[in-house]
């Protein structure tokens, strides 16, 4: 009789689930680290693996307007401000799933009632529901997998690194006891408080911040996201701090870098294409996003999807150096 009584246990959502573990992919690929930005000096990269590592550096001190100065060269920089002011581009954030959803986020976390709420709607959707928190994520992964496959505006590159991301983080999402009242409980305040001390709750924040001081507003609460998840044993400082890259092949202007890296248990490796503008080097992918970005500027249009471009094959290699040493490399002009 009790049984037949018994109020069914609401399943988690899964939008809220998708947002959880895009978040975790996310923070995966930018690597944003929990630590205060150090805000050091940089006079570019001027070798192909640098591009990654000082990307790398910016994001492991939480820099995330250093990452945009980095990702893209100084021609492009005022463009790509004239279009996040206008509303028509939120590049780098672009580059992190369910971006359109962070503007929600934020003001949902900054709410006056938001640990309140929070913290009632945790319970009802997650407490104690390990068991439909696992199928869902891995119902989320697989269809991860599928979509990314399916999505023409990535390059073969991103799809190969992010299918492994994918897979990793949905094996961690499965057993990370998300369910757990006592840390979800805990991880509440943490984030409530960064994204109330960011300032940042609507698109009219952004807009009327601009693209640099968003970015480093938002540096902190990207910090408290990282410690929350090393909390459910996803410590994506340590993915980093272990990151080994290495040159895998040169052809004038174009190269390609391998990482390797330890992420919730798997081992990622992948190689991405970077290329040399005016003496220094950046990664393709980002470089091809900024400047559709930066032409949204000029045009007045929505940024629109590229092409993915066809990558050099590999001719020569050399010695592996880890992403610490790389981004310590003296630089020269």
């Amino acid at each position: 009789m009790s049984a037949v009584l018994a109020r069914p246990r609401p399943r988690p959502r899964p939008a809220a689930l998708a947002a959880l573990l895009a978040l975790a992919v996310a923070l995966g690929l930018a690597g944003c680290g929990g630590r205060e930005p150090a805000r050091t000096a940089s006079a570019g990269a001027t070798e192909p693996v640098q591009a990654v590592a000082l990307l790398n550096a910016r994001l492991r001190e939480n820099d995330l307007a250093g990452f945009a100065r980095e990702a893209a060269p100084p021609d492009l920089h005022a463009p790509l401000a004239a279009a996040w002011q206008a509303g028509r581009t939120r590049w780098p954030l672009e580059e992190l799933p369910f971006e359109r959803r962070i503007p929600g986020m934020l003001a949902a976390l900054s709410a006056d009632d938001a640990e309140t709420r929070l913290r009632k709607s945790f319970d009802r959707q997650f407490a104690h529901a390990d068991g439909e928190i696992r199928a869902a994520a891995q119902a989320l992964g697989l269809f991860g997998e599928k979509y990314l496959q399916g999505d023409r505006r990535l390059s073969d590159d991103e799809r190969a690194h992010y299918v492994q991301l994918v897979k990793a983080v949905t094996t961690w999402g499965a057993q990370a006891g998300l369910g757990d009242t006592r840390r979800g409980h805990a991880a509440i305040p943490k984030l409530v408080l960064a994204a109330r001390g960011s300032g940042v709750r609507t698109e009219a924040d952004f807009r009327r911040m601009g693209m640099d001081e968003s970015l480093r507003r938002l540096g902190p609460m990207a910090g408290a996201l990282k410690d929350v998840l090393r909390g459910y044993g996803l410590d994506l400082d340590a993915a980093l701090d272990g990151m080994v890259l290495t040159e895998e092949s040169r052809d004038g202007d174009h190269a390609r870098v391998r990482m390797r890296y330890p992420l919730a248990g798997a081992t990622i490796d992948t190689a991405i294409a970077v290329e040399r503008v005016d003496g220094r080097w950046y990664v393709s992918d980002f470089l091809r996003h900024a400047r559709a970005a930066a032409g949204a500027a000029a045009t007045g249009a929505p940024t629109p999807p590229t092409t993915p471009p066809t990558t050099p094959a590999p001719t020569t290699g050399s010695p592996t150096k880890s992403a610490a040493d790389a981004a310590k490399k003296p630089t020269s002009s």
